[in-house]
């Protein structure tokens, strides 16, 4: 079994599509390598194709734990409030948005696509917004696997676990990032990498270049290559 995908079976992912628009949505999630989430969140103006680039937004969903009577944060295993010593019955949950926009160059064909399909009328109208695809996430990750199933691509296995997974919209965000990594593992080639993919921790960049490189292999084949020279 495989750990990511290759970029000649993301492009039969991509032609075995039977629409622009699923087809546009392959290429966005391989091509700039965004969240799932992001892509569906695109707008028509967040696309700029004559500066060749596409504004992602994320938005996650942070919850926070406070005292009821002085507001103070809390940890979930908070008996007594730190600020005002009073005796936590049942913390107050509160949800705090944390939004993240970044601007992400687009290569000459999915500007090229992103030009067709919207010249096609392909974006819909959902509540006073244009989004590019007006579908959710769940048909999102029915597109990907229909796509996978017609292409007939592997099932991938988690590096770290080991377990079987399928295709998915993130399969194709790590294909972007391990492609990324094979073409420039340097420090400055993994924090562009950091930045481009919205990643708040360089650890979470950092785990690709291991998914992409064997140099635990290589450097084992030089050690005893070297001893065997030696002998």
């Amino acid at each position: 079994m495989k750990a990511y995908l290759e970029p000649e079976e993301v492009a039969a992912l991509e032609k075995a599509a039977t629409n622009l628009r699923d087809r546009l949505l392959v290429r966005l999630l391989f091509h700039v390598g965004c969240r799932v989430s992001e892509a569906l969140g695109i707008r028509v103006e967040d696309v700029d194709l004559a500066g060749g680039t596409v504004t992602i937004e994320h938005l996650k969903t942070r919850l926070r734990l406070s005292c009821p009577d002085c507001g103070a944060r809390l940890g979930k295993r908070h008996t007594y409030c730190p600020s005002c010593g009073t005796k936590v019955q049942s913390a107050v949950a509160r949800e705090k948005e944390h939004r993240r926009v970044r601007t992400l160059p687009v290569d000459e064909d999915t500007r090229r696509m992103l030009g067709d399909y919207i010249r096609h009328r392909g974006p819909v109208s959902r509540k006073g917004k244009t989004l590019l695809f007006g579908i959710n996430r769940h048909r999102a990750w029915q597109v990907i696997k229909e796509c996978a199933h017609r292409a007939g691509l592997p099932t991938l296995v988690n590096p770290e676990t080991g377990r079987a997974r399928g295709v998915s919209p993130h399969r194709l965000r790590d294909a972007f990032a391990v492609h990324a990594v094979k073409h420039d593992d340097s420090g400055d080639g993994l924090r562009l990498l950091q930045e481009h993919l919205g990643h708040t921790s360089f650890n979470t960049t950092a785990k690709y270049r291991k998914v992409a490189g064997e140099e635990l292999k290589e450097w084992y084949d030089k050690l005893w290559g070297k001893k065997k020279e030696s002998a």
